[in-house]
């Protein structure tokens, strides 16, 4: 199993001065540990749990952007893009540009998005929940056709682009990968089934992550699509620093259910310290699953 960091709070102590520092320094400690992936929330206002809009939030793909040059290795990604944020052809060609500046490291994460203060506070359009289901799919749609040789009109119910051109293309072969978030049985697992290579399911415990990959493997079923070939993965909100032993032979059997990354957030004043700490004392064990 791997390791993925993902930085959903900008609040840490001294953040008013150190927050450029706190994040690029936390992305750095992750790839220099091994972790495989970086991440960071895409929200504009930072969410209700973790103190609302009076908190620090920057935007995702700018600071993806950042972290790109002060890093080599590490995979990167939004966990993730809300579908209502960005037209979609626009998106394609943001993280097309991601993946060109970080030489092939970007992963299109994606979801429908929910966090309707932000769209209201900002003005943004906030359809009802039906229809940005429906918006995700073509979404998903036409980052496809806009990685394909395919530079052709897209007539969707929701979106009408007269030409999906994408110049220059991707680095990733044949395009970065998608990664859905969420375990909606009925559509978001069909949604991974019909367009991602990877999954990310929040953490529920073992005995329900088997049941949505057997949703899934059900969807591949149906849809004629590999449900080996999926990338499966997991966000916790644990601290396994609190018990290494016990936090590996949970991810132990996660492991055996087939997940194959972790990603977890930084506890604590630091998350530079934190980010070292878990891939020094926890990775290694990880690994071995």
């Amino acid at each position: 199993m791997e390791l993925g960091v993902h930085y959903a709070n900008f609040s840490y102590p001294g953040w008013d001065t150190r927050l450029t520092e706190q994040l690029s320094a936390t992305a750095q400690a992750a790839e220099a540990g091994g972790a495989e992936l970086f991440t960071v929330m895409d929200h504009w206002f930072q969410m209700e749990n973790m103190g609302g809009p009076p908190e620090p939030m920057l935007e995702a793909y700018l600071s993806l952007a950042h972290v790109a040059a002060l890093t080599d290795t590490i995979r990167l990604s939004a966990l993730v893009t809300g579908g209502t944020y960005r037209h979609p052809g626009l998106l394609a060609k943001t993280v097309t540009t991601l993946d060109r500046l970080s030489g092939g490291r970007a992963l299109l994460g994606i979801g429908a998005g929910w966090y309707e203060r932000e769209h209201v506070g900002l003005g943004v359009p906030f359809p009802p929940t039906a229809q940005r289901f429906e918006r995700l799919e073509e979404t998903l749609q036409i980052c496809l056709q806009m990685w394909s040789d395919d530079d052709g009109a897209y007539d969707g119910a929701h979106f009408r682009l007269a030409e999906t051109v994408c110049v220059p293309p991707p680095l990733a072969r044949p395009h970065p990968p998608i990664m859905i978030g969420g375990a909606g049985e009925r559509k978001t697992l069909r949604f991974v089934a019909q367009y991602a290579q990877w999954c990310n399911i929040f953490g529920e415990t073992p005995e329900v992550m088997d049941h949505k990959l057997s949703v899934l493997r059900g969807h591949c079923d149906t849809l004629g699509t590999d449900y080996d070939a999926i990338r499966k993965t997991m966000i916790l909100p644990a601290d396994p620093l609190l018990d290494v032993d016990a936090f590996v032979a949970l991810m132990g059997q996660y492991a055996a259910l087939g997940i194959e990354l972790v990603t977890l957030t930084p506890h604590g004043d630091d998350p530079v310290a934190w980010t070292e700490r878990v891939c020094a004392d926890v990775l290694p064990a990880l690994q071995q699953l």
